[in-house]
């Protein structure tokens, strides 16, 4: 695929830099170098393989919203990658992590529902222009756009795109506002990882539980171990990418006939192909996790999984542009306030309940990123974790439009 308007227009070569940028953040951050453990321990990994791409197209070396990375990326790496995260998932010890994990996602969707709407009250009584407009120009019609991605993902802000029909140019700008504000979270989330002990004595959270899953897990993998051969490998690949293949192949049927027969069903993302490909994809991975496939865990899986996760990072991280933080920046407050609001809920609940901050970031996350970046954010505090984002995130979609369409009617009421 080629575009035009970057110096580099050829995704081969794109994916060529990509690909090195990746390997040398992991190369560095795997390094005995005093230097760079002292930096690797302030900035997480992670936060260079969103910021490193997105210079790319900052300085017009790459366009990162014509490429088609991240569609591929998205549409055959995240599949993929979600079965052979969730194969070796043990539902029984998720379970026993209790009502914390849910309570946490569930006050985080309940954090951007109302926040919306009261980021908007807020601003109001400053500057009303600033969350006024009329018709496809109001600014509420955009920001339940926002609402849409913060509480499931890219095909519930879709969705909203089409019930509340915002203009095209106020559509660009609010999703603008909803990456980079939702990647400076991401990026505060990442440091807090290092700093997670703290987080959990202030919190007085009990984190035993997430630890004896992670252990758990951890020790499972270890004992099915072995030196990976070629057949392994190519095991893998194929449970990822013919399970991908029949995930696709189920969303092409079931989103178009609930469409035609069920269109009301619209509202719950039921008519998105994107959503019955994550949800088949991860119902696979769960299936064979009660299977002997489980054991290619030992063969590496996840390790093959946690790399497609990588390279999807990347490739969002290629369709930003640092240089937007100065356009509208009174949009940007707007989402800012919004954004503090679902924090300080998440904050005080999570106080009130003793929540591990694992419970309190993957809560966070499942809303505001759902499948791709919950498993990314919870693959960071352990690989083993990774699962507890997936379905989480997965709980994210099936509410994403529906809390979304509840903003949506809010921010309306309240709008100047």
């Amino acid at each position: 695929m080629e575009h035009s308007h970057a110096l580099i227009s050829n995704d081969a070569v794109i994916f060529g830099i990509l690909l090195a940028i990746l390997a040398f953040v992991f190369k560095t951050s795997n390094s005995a170098n005093p230097r760079l453990k002292k930096f690797y321990s302030i900035v997480p990994m992670l936060l260079l393989c969103y910021f490193l791409p997105s210079l790319l197209n900052t300085f017009g070396i790459v366009d990162g919203e014509n490429s088609q990375l991240y569609y591929v990326a998205s549409r055959y790496l995240l599949p993929a990658c979600l079965i052979l995260l969730t194969l070796s998932v043990d539902l029984k010890e998720i379970a026993k992590l209790g009502y914390k994990p849910v309570l946490m996602f569930l006050t985080g969707t309940v954090g951007v529902i109302l926040g919306g709407p009261l980021a908007i009250l807020l601003v109001s009584m400053v500057n009303p222009e600033l969350v006024g407009g009329a018709g496809p120009d109001a600014v509420w019609r955009g920001m339940t756009t926002v609402a849409g991605s913060w509480i499931g993902g890219g095909a519930n802000q879709a969705a909203m795109y089409e019930v509340f029909s915002p203009s095209n140019t106020l559509f660009g700008i609010m999703v603008t506002v909803d990456i980079i504000v939702a990647e400076v979270w991401m990026a505060f989330l990442l440091i807090g990882i290092g700093k997670k002990d703290k987080i959990d004595r202030f919190f007085r959270a009990d984190s035993s539980s997430v630890d004896h899953l992670q252990n758990k897990m951890e020790a499972y993998g270890k004992s099915i171990e072995r030196n990976p051969s070629t057949t392994d490998f190519m095991v893998m690949l194929g449970i990822g990418f013919a399970f991908t293949g029949l995930a696709h192949y189920g969303a092409d049927i079931i989103a178009p006939f609930i469409e035609t027969n069920a269109p009301s069903l619209a509202k719950f993302s039921l008519t998105s192909k994107f959503f019955w490909l994550i949800v088949i994809a991860t119902t696979v991975g769960v299936i064979l996790s009660f299977t002997k496939v489980r054991s290619y865990e030992g063969a590496g899986a996840s390790k093959i999984g946690t790399i497609f996760i990588f390279i999807l990072v990347a490739t969002i991280g290629m369709k930003m542009d640092i240089r937007t933080l100065g356009d509208h920046p009174g949009l940007f407050v707007v989402g800012g306030i919004w954004m503090l609001i679902h924090i300080v809920l998440l904050l005080v609940v999570g106080k009130l309940i003793r929540a591990p901050y694992f419970f309190l970031a993957i809560g966070s996350k499942a809303n505001i990123g759902g499948a791709a970046s919950a498993p990314v954010l919870a693959a960071a505090f352990h690989p083993a974790l990774a699962p507890v984002g997936v379905l989480l995130a997965v709980l994210g979609y099936v509410l994403g439009t529906y809390g979304a369409w509840l903003c949506g009617l809010l921010m309306q009421a309240i709008a100047p």
